[in-house]
């Protein structure tokens, strides 16, 4: 895989080169200080993937984007973003304008284990482009096997319980996990939700502190529903979407009176993620069983898996997305292969059949 450096910084350039060059399989062929040199690179070297600054002179990130649109072979984007406010809204704009993917730059005090995160990070973002594009390649970690045979749009698998059955249930809340192409997938799901859903809807995306606010202010300006990043102690209410914040594990538990309360904690990573879906879907599993409608959104790993193996205990509905439309056909597929997917849907379809099965729950049993 051959790959670009572009970093106004000469030392990262240096430190994200040392990184890529140490992972098998893959070749640093140029680097570049500005997004003007990136582009004679580009059309010179005929990279496969480049690692992308946004905040540089003469041509920044977002530019570089810009010019690239519509080439022929252009190559995918992996942003390298500051942890910053700025950082985040930059980086939300840059995954909408069809980066890849993006990793921050480390902050770490100790520049050995600055270089394993960038090195983690890199390797399983690789690894996910690489199954995506289709080709094998032998290293970045492990062998990756050639892209599957595409699942059919809607395939139904058995559910675990009636459609009668179904109907005496109402769920009390709509839980989404999602990871890699997230930030574009949530801004096509929620808008689509209606206003008058009944329930409100917690979402689990992977990302860092700070970026999770943008992303929850973003979908804010689109969205019928109203969106926050989650807070500790929040009641949690119809008509609202919570983001769980970036860096942070985000769980429900039950208030007085019957009300559900988010508790935030800095709890341990699990699948090597802080937040993390099965933390989610584990306590509603726990605390609210038979109550939820699980929907499992792209990305990396098999984070929710478990989660969902949980919620189907207690007859809880679960949508898949499909493999056509995930950015990383990861996530669901781990729930497909599972067997814990009621639904395999395209992402377009995901928002009217949680309207839909809503609507089902609140009739009566007989109907």
């Amino acid at each position: 895989m051959r790959v670009v450096v572009v970093d106004d910084s000469a030392l990262f350039r240096r430190v994200l080169a040392d990184v890529l060059s140490s992972l098998q399989d893959i070749e640093v062929v140029g680097w570049a200080p500005n997004g003007k040199v990136a582009l004679e690179k580009i059309r010179e070297l005929k990279p496969d993937l480049v690692t992308l600054d946004l905040e540089m002179p003469e041509m920044n990130g977002l530019e570089v984007i810009d010019a690239l649109a519509g080439t022929k072979n252009a190559p995918a984007i992996i942003v390298v973003s500051a942890l910053t406010k700025k950082g985040g809204h930059l980086t939300l704009e840059a995954l909408q304008k069809g980066a890849f993917d993006f990793i921050t730059k480390p902050e770490a005090a100790n520049p050995e284990k600055g270089r394993e995160q960038l090195r983690t990070e890199l390797a399983s973002r690789l690894r996910a482009f690489s199954a995506r594009s289709g080709v094998p390649r032998k290293g970045i970690g492990h062998q990756v096997a050639p892209k599957p045979e595409p699942l059919p749009s809607k395939v139904v698998v058995k559910p675990r319980i009636s459609v009668a059955e179904r109907a005496s249930m109402k769920p009390e809340m709509v839980l989404i996990g999602v990871s890699t192409g997230g930030p574009n997938a949530l801004g096509i799901l929620l808008p689509a939700l209606p206003k008058n859903l009944g329930v409100p809807v917690l979402v689990v995306q992977h990302m860092p502190p700070v970026f999770t606010q943008t992303l929850a202010e973003s979908l804010n300006t689109k969205c019928a529903l109203r969106v926050c990043e989650a807070a500790h102690g929040m009641t949690v209410e119809v008509g609202t979407i919570y983001i769980a914040p970036g860096g942070r594990q985000m769980r429900i538990a039950p208030g007085a009176g019957g009300a559900k309360i988010i508790q935030v904690t800095d709890d341990p990573p699990e699948n090597n993620c802080r937040p993390a879906v099965d933390y989610l879907f584990r306590s509603a599993a726990n605390n609210f069983p038979g109550k939820s409608l699980g929907v499992i959104l792209t990305g990396m790993g098999s984070d929710g898996t478990i989660g969902l193996r949980l919620l189907k205990r207690h007859g809880c509905f679960v949508i898949a997305q499909d493999e056509a439309s995930c950015v990383v056909f990861g996530m669901p597929k781990a729930a497909i292969e599972a067997g814990v997917a009621d639904v395999v849907l395209p992402l377009g379809a995901i928002a009217s059949r949680i309207a839909t099965e809503i609507r089902m729950a609140v009739r009566p049993a007989s109907i």
